[in-house]
């Protein structure tokens, strides 16, 4: 497995301290982000998932902890939206360049708006995708939000 993606490239490029930890993804796992948590033996709310959606028919990412389900309403409303949805598996592999499973927040094809769930700031440190499946990234979160340029916001039920 290589630790050089985008996502990381792009970190590096940014200046900024992370460290890439590998762990045995399972293809199979109900909740990747929960199985990442598992693997990596650290509580769920600190590894992020990231989420490609729909804000009133515009691409956006969202990344939020992995045992947190998205409210589609404050997230819509975070992008000053009305309504929002899942975006279609292989619509986020074409705009993001990453499979399902690997997707990164960080290195994306296609820039688009991204919003972090706000209670993560609160961590001195989270996990998320490296750009690849079974590949971590660990990082400041306020690193994570100045990068990506994101908004953090409460995005989650």
């Amino acid at each position: 497995m290589s630790k050089t993606t985008p996502a990381t490239l792009a970190l590096a490029k940014a200046g900024v301290a992370f460290e890439v930890i590998a762990y045995d993804y399972d293809p199979d796992a109900a909740r990747v982000g929960l199985q990442a948590a598992e693997a990596l033996g650290v509580p769920p709310a600190i590894v992020l998932k990231t989420l490609m959606v729909e804000v009133d028919g515009r691409p956006a990412c969202v990344v939020v902890p992995s045992d947190c389900e998205v409210a589609m309403k404050k997230l819509a409303a975070a992008f000053g939206g009305k309504a929002a949805e899942m975006m279609k598996p292989a619509e986020a592999e074409r705009l993001t360049g990453y499979h399902v499973g690997g997707i990164s927040p960080l290195g994306q094809r296609k820039r688009v708006p991204t919003a972090i769930e706000e209670v993560s700031m609160l961590e001195p440190f989270v996990y998320l995708n490296g750009g690849q499946r079974g590949l971590q990234v660990r990082l400041a979160p306020g690193d994570l939000l100045r990068v990506l340029e994101a908004r953090a916001a409460d995005l989650v039920r």
